[in-house]
């Protein structure tokens, strides 16, 4: 997607852009949690990889999902602003919520998507489920009623059909920047990043902005239990959260709105924290007994 939206700009018509995949460790072990493949704290388990090609110049333009990007960038890296955004909601596929049987089994690997779940219908069995689109929604012939799953990417490989519910983001907030790209570069390649932000949606990264200064204002990464939602209109942003319990019984949130991205998102976080987010976070984060 990336390549052919730099194609067409048609900028910098002696340049010649090829796709390079990089494997990175989440996509190649599947079936161990991402809590203890370290993507707990830092969120690195889907991107460190691309980040050494970009360091050792095997590529020029790392393309991220943003959700799994760190809210840190390394020194030397810079994101472009951010592309336009696809559907950020999350989708229930097999059945839709309230049409779920007591007891249901659905299938997740994301520790936000579970707490939700939980928060929402206590009687759910949340069974733990990795691995690409295809095999997940292959788990629904196989002993799931339903699977929990990003719209953005069923809408990206054709699989809308697949959907039974779109999930609101009012009470079901995604990951901060779910639905966003993450375009990183080298610092010093400036000609470049120009470049890609001459694409950029500025509405979209102000909005993916707000959210990632929440979630680095509570220090958290890809398997924290929070969800953020922000969009902006005449400048005005409009952010609301949640940090849930990994049981479902506690749910802290808020909302804010604002002009200034990295305001709402510091404010918003030191709201939920002074509501009581940092007690889950803090038993989020504590090793598990033996």
């Amino acid at each position: 997607m990336v390549r052919e939206l730099l194609d067409h700009l048609g900028t910098c018509p002696v340049v010649e852009f090829k796709v390079k995949v990089v494997v990175t460790d989440g996509d190649l072990d599947r079936s161990t949690p991402l809590r203890e493949l370290g993507g707990a704290d830092s969120g690195g388990v889907f991107t460190n990889r691309l980040q050494d090609e970009l360091f050792a110049g095997r590529i020029d333009i790392a393309v991220h999902s943003l959700k799994d990007l760190p809210t840190a960038c390394p020194e030397g890296l810079a994101l472009a602003v951010t592309p336009p955004r696809a559907d950020p909601r999350d989708a229930l596929c097999g059945s839709s919520l309230s049409a779920l049987r007591p007891g249901a089994r659905v299938g997740t690997g994301s520790a936000r998507r579970v707490a939700q779940l939980k928060a929402l219908r206590p009687d759910l069995e949340v069974i733990p489920l990795r691995g690409n689109v295809p095999t997940r929604l292959g788990r629904l012939k196989s002993g799931l009623d339903a699977v929990v799953l990003a719209a953005s990417g069923l809408r990206r490989l054709g699989a809308k059909d697949s959907v039974a519910e779109f999930l609101d983001t009012g009470i079901f907030p995604p990951s901060p920047g779910q639905g966003a790209l993450g375009v990183q570069v080298r610092a010093a390649d400036s000609e470049l990043l120009s470049m890609l932000d001459s694409y950029g949606d500025p509405d979209a990264d102000a909005a993916v902005r707000a959210e990632r200064a929440l979630l680095a204002r509570l220090h958290g990464g890809c398997s924290v239990p929070v969800g953020a939602f922000a969009v902006r209109a005449a400048g005005e942003l409009k952010l609301n959260a949640q940090v849930t319990s990994t049981d479902g019984r506690r749910v802290v949130a808020g909302h804010v709105t604002g002009t200034d991205p990295d305001a709402a998102g510091k404010e918003l976080a030191s709201i939920l924290l002074a509501r009581g987010a940092e007690e889950i976070l803090r038993e989020v984060r504590a090793p598990a007994l033996p």
